[in-house]
Order: C-alpha cells, then structure tokens, then sequence
C-alpha cells in the first residue's frame, strides 16, 4: 500500500493538524494547525510555524514569547493527513497560559482540575 510521502493539506481544507512533543519526554505539550506555508516554513528553518485558525495568520511559535520550538524529528501519519513533530521546547513552557504544557487540566469526577504549575506569568510575556 502506498502511503503519503508528504502532508496532504487538501484533506483538511488547507490545513492539518500538528502535535508537538518533547523530544526527550515524550510529553504532548500543545496541538494546533499547520497550513502548506507553514510546512514549508517548518522544513526550512528548523522552528516549528504554525497557521492560526482564529488570527487567520502564519507564526512562529515563540515569536513573541521567546519560547521556540526547535524540531529534532518530524513523523507524517499513515494517511498523510496528521503531522507529529518533536521538538526542544524553549523556555520550559508551549502554553500561552504558562503552564509546560497545554495539556495541563486533568478530568477527575466531572470537573477538570488544574495539574501542574504555571512556569511563566503570561501577562508579563505577552503585556497584555
């Protein structure tokens, strides 16, 4: 069976999603879009880019925050439609919350509860 040799963007209506996570963990840290721009960004710099749904925009992850992702290993899935890339997070966190990851409230009876704690205060990165 063949399978896709590169992201197929069209699957998704132009964009796809993407998975970052630790490359020495194996932590899930954050999961957000990535259109072809990105990818091609991505491939060439070495610095994860994504697409932003709600800004309708290309980033660089930790453009204003300082907290880039730098990618060690890229994986495609099986049908080309899923992108997992891990990375070496700077700055210890990928939420914009300031927690490590974005993946930080637990369900535990019917309520989530916060685990962990916040590495950066985000009003102080993003002067908001």
């Amino acid at each position: 069976m063949n399978q896709p040799q590169t992201p197929d963007f069209a699957k998704g209506g132009g964009i796809l999603p993407v998975i970052a996570q630790d490359h020495e963990t194996g932590e899930v840290l954050m999961l957000a879009y990535m259109n072809k721009e990105a990818w091609e960004k991505t491939v060439k710099t070495g610095k994860l880019h994504y697409w932003s749904r709600s800004r309708r925009k290309l980033w660089l992850k930790g453009e204003t925050s300082g907290h880039v992702q730098t990618v060690r290993a890229i994986f495609l899935d099986c049908d080309g439609d899923a992108i997992l890339a891990q990375v070496e997070q700077a700055g210890g966190a990928a939420c914009h919350t300031g927690y490590r990851s974005c993946f930080h409230r637990r369900l535990e009876k019917d309520a989530f509860v916060v685990v962990g704690e916040p590495v950066f205060d985000p009003r102080e990165i993003y002067k908001k």
